[in-house]
């Protein structure tokens, strides 16, 4: 699968942007703030209905506008399809493929499915349980409309729970039955998910450590593992253990919402005392490997975005990295860069390298 072309109108920082892409290596270079990330969130925007920037889809219409429009033209099996996307402040979001309007954004997440890696991702690696649910949920989500469904099904629940526990708290009352109706529902929807992110991590996990053997070109032992409440029983169960609990706090202590990603080098807490480096190459093999589960999943290569992730890393990584992307696994490819030089070195000798210059918003001739 490749992205064919893409227009941007009103979208963040670009006023209007029309690019025909080519089927491998495609590199925006510029200064920081030009407009070369905003390219690449457009792309992902398109893939799975968001950006990965910034949640509140209002923020992402450019300032003083009153609307965005995103368009792309997907090529998957020789078959084109066109994709539109538009907001308006304070208006509903409104995709179309082939100029029919989907029903429900979910029928779209999936379809065209893409992989990024970005600087803010380092939050996966160091930051709290919460984004890695987050990556793992988005993976996932790509991959299976009914774990997305599932999800959705769960955090409804989970409110509606939460406001229950606040009611009793706050009018000095509880009523077991009341609570119990919320009980079932979480705890079936939540044993699905629970199930899904066990299957999906078995591949995951081995995928993930061969990618960061050869990233790193070192014998490091990389760790992932999943840590869930669930491991130790039944989530109906443990719900109703921690009734106690969960009325004193006011909402729920129990449940996948918990669950996280344990990330370990050498057997220690890889954000505590993995080096720069590590940690890098560490979130790279977890994107890659998101890239590879992903790619036997749907039966074609998902887009790859890179954006600015040639920081940080050093040359011999650096190249390890490449080769991987040149290699047949991978498709299309979209890479931003602040060194037009260094890009140019890095793919010298690849075929198929289109380099668009980017500045205040606007491809440069």
């Amino acid at each position: 699968m490749r992205l064919k072309q893409l227009s941007l109108i009103n979208f963040k920082n670009i006023a209007g942007l029309d690019v025909e892409l080519g089927p491998k290596f495609n590199c925006f270079v510029g200064n920081n703030g030009s407009g070369k990330t905003t390219i690449l969130d457009a792309v992902h925007y398109l893939s799975v209905c968001k950006s990965f920037l910034n949640s509140i889809d209002s923020q992402n219409i450019k300032q003083d506008q009153p609307f965005f429009v995103l368009g792309g033209t997907f090529v998957q099996d020789d078959e084109e399809f066109a994709i539109h996307c538009a907001l308006k402040r304070e208006g509903k979001k409104q995709f179309k493929k082939n100029k029919k309007e989907y029903k429900r954004l979910m029928d779209h997440v999936g379809l065209f499915p893409s992989v990024i890696i970005a600087p803010t991702d380092a939050d996966i690696i160091n930051g709290g349980s919460d984004l890695r649910r987050k990556f793992l949920d988005s993976v996932i989500s790509q991959m299976d409309r009914e774990y997305l469904a599932s999800l959705l099904r769960y955090n409804k629940a989970l409110l509606q729970r939460n406001a229950l526990l606040k009611y009793f708290f706050e009018n000095r009352t509880f009523s077991e039955a009341n609570l119990d109706v919320w009980d079932m529902q979480l705890s079936e929807i939540g044993q699905v998910i629970f199930a899904k992110r066990q299957a999906f991590l078995n591949d995951f996990i081995s995928a993930f450590s061969e990618n960061y053997q050869t990233i790193s070109g070192t014998a490091e032992q990389i760790g992932l593992v999943y840590k869930s409440q669930l491991l130790d029983g039944k989530m109906y169960d443990l719900l109703k253990a921690n009734v106690s609990k969960d009325r004193s706090s006011t909402y729920t202590t129990i449940g996948v919402h918990k669950d996280d990603l344990e990330l370990t080098i050498n057997d220690f807490q890889l954000k505590k005392f993995g080096s720069q480096g590590q940690q890098k190459s560490a979130l790279v093999s977890l994107k890659f490997a998101q890239f590879k589960v992903m790619h036997e999943k749907c039966g074609f290569t998902p887009l790859l975005l890179l954006d600015d992730i040639f920081d940080k890393l050093d040359d011999d990584r650096v190249g390890q990295l490449l080769k991987l992307v040149a290699g047949k696994d991978f498709g299309q490819v979209l890479i931003t860069d602040t060194h037009p030089e260094r890009v140019a070195a890095l793919l010298k000798g690849e075929k198929d390298v289109k380099v668009y210059p980017v500045s205040q918003g606007e491809l440069q001739s």
